[in-house]
């Protein structure tokens, strides 16, 4: 189970300072699929970094099974089964897909079939993908599937992921949503993912809505959804009243 109390980070602007997260207080139990969205800027990244160890709050406590994790580093969270797949991944020139994999795995004899089955659940071909390097010669999209074929391999009890939809095709994207679905009732993962897309958010056993730094709403996705559009809405008259006109 993941707690976060009262977590707070706040960095120096202007000789003052800026609060990202204010007073998050929040649980999230054992092989739930929860959803982070909100409007961009609003802290979702900042929240899941915390969690990763990327980001150092400077106020609250992170609890991972009952273990205060707030001041460990990110190799002791990783070996805590906790993952995270970037937004905007890294690349590794010199390393092969099938490296990555192997490393993710911890299986030094990772064989090629298991290899395929974690490339094919992001919709990539093993046969196109293992031999080449992980480096600028992939586009954004092949490194995001790549990544998150990563935190497959890796088996994680936690696994965090920023916009995984972000630079990926259409149909990709199915397969992925199809992915979280599996993963999800196969039990035992726990999965948080940031994400704007309705078909990821239908997904999720619980939604929260994070903005200017705190939990603004938190349900079912048939309860957030519909918030979502009045929030929406609300900041914009042309979108409201072609709303009402419908």
């Amino acid at each position: 189970m993941l707690e976060l109390k009262h977590l707070s980070y706040a960095v120096q602007e202007d000789g003052g300072e800026l609060g990202i997260l204010n007073d998050i207080s929040l649980t999230v139990g054992d092989g739930r699929l929860v959803v982070f969205t909100g409007p961009n800027g609003g802290g979702k990244t900042t929240l899941a970094k915390s969690i990763m160890g990327l980001v150092r709050p400077t106020g609250g406590r992170i609890f991972w099974n009952g273990q205060d994790i707030t001041s460990m580093g990110i190799t002791e969270r990783a070996r805590l089964g906790i993952s995270y797949g970037f937004q905007q991944p890294p690349r590794f020139k010199g390393l092969t897909v099938r490296d990555l994999l192997t490393l993710a795995s911890g299986n030094e004899t990772l064989s090629k079939d298991r290899c395929c089955q974690y490339l094919t659940r992001v919709g990539l071909c093993a046969n196109d993908y293992l031999d080449r390097e992980v480096d600028a010669s992939l586009s954004g999209g092949e490194v995001k599937r790549i990544e998150i074929a990563s935190i497959l391999a890796r088996n994680a009890a936690l696994m965090i992921f920023d916009e995984p939809e972000a630079g990926i095709d259409l149909w990709s994207f199915a397969r992925l949503t199809e992915t979280f679905e599996q993963l999800h009732a196969a039990g035992g993962a726990t999965m948080i993912i940031i994400s704007h897309q309705e078909r990821i958010i239908s997904l999720a056993d619980e939604v929260i809505v994070v903005g200017e730094g705190r939990v603004r709403h938190r349900g079912t996705p048939e309860e957030i959804l519909p918030r979502i559009l009045t929030d929406t809405l609300g900041v914009c008259p042309v979108l409201r009243k072609e709303a009402m006109a419908k």
